[in-house]
């Protein structure tokens, strides 16, 4: 059995009137391991995933990283959220930064990495998913599969334990 790096115990979340959209959801997810969420527009897949990051509050349930219950963390919270990478439906990119400026400002801000170091990362990862040509352009400037493959490399540079990829085949 491998190394045990995300796991979801008894999770509850509801919304209006209490209607459960998640309802005793329990999962584990092993290091390496990729696993695919599917179902109807509307069944909860979204919000699923962005519980675990949480940046939806859960009603009830646990979350554990790395063996460590973080679901209650308020003050911490950006420390878990460095560790889980997110790609969102809508990509989120900024539309006034070029790609490459997009892609360096997280590392640096956040994790106070050096310029250069995250400037050569990004080249390497934009050219591995075929846009490095576009890193000085704007997201106005590309198409939808290419925003995308932007919003992974993003995520990829902060380094996380895991990612979390929500329509990543839009």
């Amino acid at each position: 059995m491998g190394q045990l790096i995300l796991e979801v115990e008894h999770l509850k979340k509801s919304y209006v009137n209490n209607v459960p959209i998640l309802d005793d959801v329990s999962f584990s997810l092993q290091k390496g391991e990729v696993v695919v969420i599917v179902g109807p527009s509307g069944c909860g897949k979204s919000t699923f995933l962005r519980c675990i990051n949480r940046l939806e509050e859960i009603d009830t349930g646990v979350l554990k990283l790395n063996g460590v219950s973080y679901e209650k963390e308020k003050k911490n919270i950006s420390k878990v959220r460095e560790k889980i990478g997110m790609v969102f439906q809508s990509y989120d990119l900024f539309p006034n930064m070029t790609i490459l400026n997009n892609l360096l400002l997280a590392p640096m801000k956040v994790q106070k990495r050096n310029k250069e170091e995250v400037k050569k990362e990004a080249e390497q990862l934009l050219d591995r998913v075929g846009l490095l040509d576009k890193k000085d352009n704007y997201p106005r400037q590309l198409s939808g599969g290419q925003k995308q493959r932007v919003a992974i490399v993003r995520a990829m540079l902060m380094h996380p334990e895991i990612m979390l990829l929500d329509e990543i085949t839009a």
